[in-house]
């Protein structure tokens, strides 16, 4: 099986005859099993060359670069050995047509909100209530469909959000993580720390399951399709983050496994630390690997596998085989 390969420490990455290493600030050398290594994040200060890129291209090896704060600031996204020229003409049909655009748009928040009710369910019936809330975001279900606009539909979603967020200081109930308002560049408090670090690692995520595929990561339907790199693993990542990431964050808070020790404040902002990235990502990829009855595959699939799983749908729904329909957690 696959494995993602998270570095932390400064240091270089070099290649030795058919494998490479990492070898950190001290000389102290890991070795990465390219045969079973899918992507690498890259956290720390680290050197590699052109050598290096070569050969994590001819082993389909994605980077992604996180800055200083530990937010994505970019990757490598070596040459699609998958692309469809087919399959890339209907993505660019669906999206320049008005119409598709906006069925796709509306599916991905109808994905997004179906599993923010999901969330708050769970915690309602083990005690928090969250029935007001929960009245709210189905409110706002309905209003997605009626809406006639991409950009109307982004406004519904951005207040159905708003109502989700003011859930967490009840799921979690530790003022030391209140949430309050949602900011983001910088995070104002340590709650917002978690919820940006963790959307970052579900769009690399989401980037480096597409490269599996035949799809353009470029073009993307609820995030406008312009100048920014990757678009269509924003909006996919959008059903994931309630049941991947959020739910992600209240293990880790409401288990004490992180504390307002693993937080830096710097340059205005709250940042993790580098033991609260660490904790945080194991986690996350336990949360990853853990497996749940699939009804339409009729078997255990883990949650990164259905994130490829939606992703293979909508190549279906490019290609007029299946109207695309967004994961919906059944918990």
């Amino acid at each position: 099986m696959s494995e993602s390969i998270y570095i932390f420490s400064s240091g270089k990455l070099e290649r030795k005859q058919n494998t490479i290493y990492f070898e950190d600030s001290e000389g102290g050398r890991k070795y990465v099993p390219i045969e079973n290594t899918r992507e690498i994040h890259i956290f720390g200060e680290v050197s590699l060359n052109k050598e290096i890129l070569e050969y994590l291209s001819q082993n389909e090896i994605l980077l992604h670069f996180y800055n200083y704060y530990g937010y994505y600031s970019g990757s490598f996204y070596p040459r699609e050995h998958y692309n469809s020229g087919y399959l890339i003409l209907k993505q660019a049909e669906h999206y320049l047509d008005e119409a598709k655009r906006l069925t796709l748009a509306k599916s991905f928040v109808r994905g997004a909100l179906q599993n923010m009710e999901k969330v708050l369910s769970y915690y309602d019936n083990r005690g928090v209530e969250l029935s007001p809330l929960i009245e709210k975001i189905n409110y706002f279900s309905r209003s997605a469909e009626e809406q006639e606009t991409v950009e109307s539909l982004m406004a519904i979603e951005g207040n159905a959000r708003q109502i989700y967020y003011s859930s967490f200081d009840s799921i979690v109930q530790d003022e030391d993580f209140n949430l309050e308002s949602r900011t983001k560049r910088p995070p104002g408090n340590r709650m917002n720390a978690l919820i940006s670090f963790g959307n970052s690692l579900l769009y690399t995520i989401v980037l480096s399951e597409i490269y599996k595929t035949h799809l353009d990561p470029r073009i993307g339907y609820l995030h406008t399709t312009n100048f920014r790199r990757f678009t269509l693993n924003l909006d996919v990542a959008e059903i994931f983050k309630p049941i991947l990431v959020d739910r992600t964050i209240f293990y880790l808070l409401n288990k004490k496994m992180i504390g307002p020790e693993n937080f830096d404040e710097r340059v205005g902002g709250i940042y993790l630390d580098e033991s609260g990235r660490r904790a945080f990502v194991e986690r996350f990829e336990e949360r990853l690997k853990t497996t749940i009855n699939h009804s339409k595959v009729e078997k255990q699939v883990s949650y990164r596998r259905l994130i490829r799983l939606e992703l293979y749908k909508l190549e279906k729904h490019f290609m007029g085989e299946e109207n695309y329909t967004p994961f919906g957690a059944e918990w």
